[in-house]
C-alpha cells in the first residue's frame, strides 16, 4: 500500500472541539452535549494532549457522586475523571499500518507531533475514505 499522509485526511485542530483537564465537569458536559459527541481530546494548559473523556467517564463520575445537578459538578475538574490510558494518540508522521491498527479501535484518533501538541484528529470516515479512494483509482 502507498504511503498515507496522516496530515493530509486529518481533521485540523482549529476545526475541532477539544477540553482542558482543568475545565470542570459541568463545562465538559454541556460541551459535549452541544455538539453531540461522545468523546473528545483533552488537553493540559500546556496544549499537550493528555487523552480523551468520555460518556462513560461522565457516567462513572455521576455513579460515583450520586448526583446529576450541574451545580454540583462545578467542584470537580476532568483531570479528576478521566481515565488518560483510553486513547492513545497517533504520531503526525505514523505510517499507514499504524494508523490502521489504531483506527479500528477508536472512532477517532487525536494526532500529535513531537511535542505531544494536538495537530488534529482522524476520523475513522477519513480513514475508509481515502482507502475508497485509492481501491477506486487504481
Amino acid at each position: 500500500m502507498d504511503k498515507i499522509n496522516v496530515a493530509s485526511i486529518m481533521i485540523p485542530k482549529v476545526c475541532t472541539v477539544f477540553l482542558h483537564e482543568k475545565n470542570t465537569v459541568r463545562q465538559g458536559l454541556e460541551i459535549m452535549t452541544r455538539y453531540g459527541y461522545t468523546c473528545v481530546p483533552v488537553l493540559d494548559q500546556e496544549e499537550h494532549y493528555v487523552g480523551c473523556i468520555s460518556e462513560g467517564d461522565f457516567l462513572r463520575h455521576m455513579l460515583a457522586t450520586g448526583s446529576t445537578d450541574k451545580k454540583f459538578h462545578e467542584q470537580f475538574h476532568l483531570n479528576e475523571i478521566m481515565r488518560k490510558e483510553s486513547s492513545p494518540a497517533l504520531h503526525i508522521q505514523a505510517d499507514a499500518a499504524e494508523m490502521l491498527l489504531a483506527i479500528m479501535n477508536q472512532n477517532f484518533l487525536p494526532v500529535v507531533d513531537d511535542r505531544n501538541f494536538l495537530c488534529g484528529i482522524v476520523t475513522r470516515r477519513s480513514v475508509i475514505t481515502e482507502l475508497s479512494r485509492r481501491l477506486t483509482n487504481s
